[in-house]
């Protein structure tokens, strides 16, 4: 299994969590800024490339679904991938080391920083 950016990973958690998806519904999920359309496209064909999701034609559009499930995905990347491990966090800004002295201002890290599409 082909390993995964962080933005791909996050994108996969969102087909996991949402079911299959347009890449129009992928904009509007995203955060502002919000990428380019054809941004988000050629993501997701890279994501179907690598073999994580496949299309379902509509026209001239695609609508994507996930070909790999989360359970596999988890048992074949070490240590689970890096939205996995971290939260997010690092997609969002934040440090992925949260100060261990400080327990209550973490939790309120890992909140405002979870991937896009647990948020909408």
């Amino acid at each position: 299994m082909e390993k995964l950016t962080p933005r791909e990973e996050e994108l996969m958690r969102c087909f996991w969590t949402r079911g299959p998806l347009f890449v129009r519904e992928l904009v509007a999920l995203w955060p502002e800024p919000k990428p380019h359309f054809n941004t988000l496209s050629t993501m997701v064909r890279g994501l179907e490339a690598k073999g994580y999701v496949g299309h379902k034609a509509y026209g001239g559009t695609y609508q994507y679904y996930p070909l790999v499930s989360e359970e596999e995905f988890s048992r074949k990347t070490p240590r689970g991938g890096f939205v996995a491990r971290t939260g997010g966090e690092n997609l969002r800004g934040r440090s992925a080391r949260p100060d261990p002295a400080n327990r209550k201002s973490n939790r309120k890290t890992i909140i405002l920083c979870r991937p896009f599409c647990f948020t909408v």
